[in-house]
């Protein structure tokens, strides 16, 4: 007698309907000058030239484009 294939029940429905969106994904608001995706809620700077950057962002873009040199004094 051959056994029964058991599969959990959200395995079956994922296969008939597709994986559910689990988490609200928040909406795209735009990119930042880093090329770093901008969600809603997150903070941002409008620079001078009307670009956008992150916050989080604020040290690599001072190093990258402003060249700046953080060091320690000894």
């Amino acid at each position: 007698m051959p056994k029964e294939h058991i599969e959990h029940p959200d395995i079956t429905q994922a296969l008939k309907t597709g994986y559910p969106n689990m988490i609200a994904q928040p909406e795209h608001f735009g990119t930042d000058i880093m090329d770093t995706e901008i969600l809603t809620g997150d903070r941002y700077i409008e620079l001078p030239g009307g670009e956008l950057l992150l916050e989080r962002n604020i040290e690599d873009y001072q190093i990258e484009h402003l060249g700046w040199i953080f060091k320690i004094a000894d």
